[in-house]
């Protein structure tokens, strides 16, 4: 098995298991939109007693805006 760790944008910090055949992009909804993050690193821990294989994934962009509380307006 192997696991993206995401970083930066909504998801920074969170890990998910990464499919076999992922290339170098992720795309996931989120609300409304879809986060895109694109691998940021070589796959790591590869040998077979070393861990899960895996790699960071770094946020790119949103298709939609996030914002977090689309109730409260600027006054």
């Amino acid at each position: 098995m192997a696991i993206a760790r995401l970083a930066g944008g909504p998801l920074d910090g969170q890990i998910i298991p990464l499919e076999p055949g992922v290339s170098d992009s992720l795309i996931m909804p989120f609300g409304e939109g879809q986060l895109v993050y694109r691998r940021a690193t070589s796959d790591a821990n590869t040998g077979a007693h070393d861990g899960p294989t895996e790699a960071v994934f770094a946020y790119v962009e949103a298709t939609e805006s996030i914002d977090p509380d689309p109730d409260q307006r600027d006054e």
